[in-house]
């Protein structure tokens, strides 16, 4: 493609845009699991909208096929502000929320606020205990142990907290389903609070106020919020309600943009969609971590080897979030919360590389389960025969199996449960793909179940181990009765289509404007054709490094591809017919593009 930015703005030959936009009638070898679509990208609009925004035409495609259609909302979508966000008191019992909180604090009651264990859990702590610090020294915070205690407000936690003289408990990323918990508070004349954002039972707790946009009947329209985002929202709306009532008058009223940290780190690590405020502020909280990182951030950016300055969406979900979790997963989440609190960056070092060893205790322990689970299938390959791969074993440890469920949902590209099974209870967690939604499917057989929860695409349970075979059976049934087979395929979206010569830094940079990448904003794919393998080393034990050119101009660019995790090292192409590509930015040569293989 014809690239010219001058003064005159972005100008291309006329017709060339087509050319990203154009569809690929015939796919060779395509394994028969993947289904490949092609975004409808229409090239007069992506025209008009590259000259209007000064972007690359490509970039223009991908903002219109998103929705954004019009040059006002293409340009907010690129740049956006605080301007737009919605009124936190659209969220049904703020006000009866923010008023008691406010009853706590000038009656100086003692304030806990309960937690989860996960990185959404343990930031919006972090975050709602920081606000709250700064108008009260009657507070507390606690998380429970992931085995232990299990997830989620319970009566026993009202017994602690009542022996230790709680006056109020906020949960935060969890409590939506503490119905027992809140009726046990309320014997010990203990007021709850509830901020959550997952599914809400058909009995709700009878808290003094719950936020959770994910009720029926609240208006608020941010049901995509993860639980640091719900935190957010009430000490926006806390702040507020504070300066009215004069609390700012006798302390300091604390700025917000130094907590966007926190709701990025939460809000990425919870892959919920990155759309509207989750998008406005996570982009603002990355910034933020870029330029001015709290110790906490700073130590785990180097526990991870990050350069925090350039930190990205991708740091965030692959490096950073992991060694959170990893907490929580081997250890105690309570750590976590610690960190992201540090003053020092001496002690927030400390924790900071104890997450890293923990991080690799768990990929040691998920990667023998995963292998265990791979040879079973070797053994049995009738497994990979039913729309659900539900497996147990009463050694796997209970904390990791999410994250090998999740690995191996992608590879089959179907529904996984694995359980862990002790005594006469198994406990698991479940994942899943593309539209199937397993959280409907647990609730379908929710007699089967001692307790479940989650969402769409990730759910946890508990049953007894004499109903696991029954449960199998049922979801199994489900799953043929609600799903098709295309609903079991590995869904690829192509949104444009490049020759090697259009893969340049100018195009890359400009793609790094629709950041933060996640749920509801994917990352570009892209696919380019007959391209062939200059020169090819293997790194590690399976990722391919490779040189790439046009096979049809033998004279032309060459451009540096990474295939991680192949499948075969022994048999590796030296020619694609066509190949499906994310392009990144270098970061060991900050201006060389990078193609990044994607399995079709």
């Amino acid at each position: 493609m014809f690239l010219n930015i001058g003064q005159s703005g972005l100008n291309f030959r006329p017709g060339a845009i087509d050319n990203f936009w154009q569809p690929l009638y015939k796919i060779h070898h395509m394994p028969i699991k993947t289904h490949v679509t092609y975004a409808d990208i229409d090239p007069d609009n992506a025209r008009r909208l590259s000259q209007e925004l000064g972007c690359h035409p490509v970039t223009a495609g991908l903002i219109w096929h998103r929705g954004f259609t019009t040059v006002e909302s293409a340009r907010f979508y690129l740049n956006p502000d605080f301007s737009r966000l919605t009124d936190p008191f659209a969220m049904k019992d703020m006000q009866k929320a923010v008023e008691r909180i406010y009853f706590a604090v000038i009656n100086r009651e003692k304030i806990l606020i309960f937690g989860d264990f996960d990185a959404d859990g343990v930031t919006a702590t972090a975050l709602l205990h920081e606000f709250l610090s700064c108008v009260t020294d009657r507070i507390t915070w606690y998380i429970p142990h992931r085995i232990k205690e299990g997830y989620g407000l319970l009566p026993e936690h009202i017994q602690m907290a009542a022996e230790q003289a709680v006056d109020l408990i906020i949960t935060v990323d969890c409590g939506i389903s503490g119905t027992d918990a809140v009726a046990a508070a309320a014997i010990e004349d203990m007021d709850v609070i509830i901020t959550d954002h997952h599914e809400p039972g058909p009995v709700l707790p009878q808290a003094v106020a719950i936020l959770d946009p994910k009720q029926p009947d609240c208006p608020s329209g941010l049901s995509f919020l993860a639980g640091v985002g719900v935190a957010f929202f009430l000490v926006m709306g806390l702040r507020k309600f504070f300066r009215e009532k004069g609390i700012w008058e006798s302390c300091p009223e604390p700025r917000l943009l130094p907590f966007l940290d926190l709701f990025a780190m939460g809000t990425i690590g919870d892959m919920v969609p990155l759309i509207n405020e989750n998008r406005v502020l996570s982009m603002a909280g990355i910034r933020q971590m870029q330029k001015n990182a709290r110790p906490g951030i700073q130590a785990l950016a180097k526990a991870a080897r990050i350069d925090v300055t350039r930190l990205d969406s991708d740091d965030i979900s692959f490096k950073m979030v992991p060694r959170i979790n990893a907490a929580g997963r081997m250890s105690h989440a309570r750590i976590c919360v610690s960190l992201l609190t540090s003053q020092t960056l001496a002690d927030a070092e400390k924790i900071a590389f104890l997450l890293d060893d923990l991080n690799a205790q768990r990929q040691t322990i998920e990667q023998e389960i995963i292998m265990q689970i791979e040879r079973r299938i070797h053994d049995n390959p009738s497994l990979l025969e039913n729309r659900l791969l539900m497996l147990w074993d009463k050694h796997w440890n209970p904390s990791v199996l999410g994250i090998a469920a999740s690995k191996l949902s992608k590879k089959y590209v179907c529904p996984v449960l694995l359980l862990s099974c002790n005594h006469e209870m198994a406990v698991g967690s479940g994942r899943s793909i593309n539209n199937i939604n397993i959280h409907k499917a647990l609730t379908a057989h929710a007699h089967l179940l001692e307790k479940f929860g989650g969402h769409a695409m990730a759910s946890g349970l508990t049953l007894s181990l004499d109903r696991l075979t029954d449960l199998a059976t049922g979801l199994q049934t489900h799953l043929q009765t609600h799903y098709t087979r295309e609903d079991f395929s590995k869904t690829l979206t192509i949104d444009a289509i490049l020759d090697i010569s259009d893969i340049r830094l100018d195009l890359v940079r400009d793609l790094d404007r629709l950041r933060p990448f996640g749920m509801n904003n994917p990352e570009p794919l892209f696919l380019a054709r007959h391209l062939k393998v200059v020169s090819s080393q293997i790194i590690g034990r399976c990722h391919r490094k490779m040189m790439l050119q046009s096979a049809d101009n033998q004279s032309g660019p060459v451009v540096e591809a990474f295939h991680f995790n192949v499948p075969d090292t022994r048999q590796l192409p030296v020619f694609y017919e066509q190949l499906a590509f994310r392009l990144k930015q270098s970061k060991f040569k900050a201006d060389t593009p990078q193609m990044i293989v994607e399995e079709m």
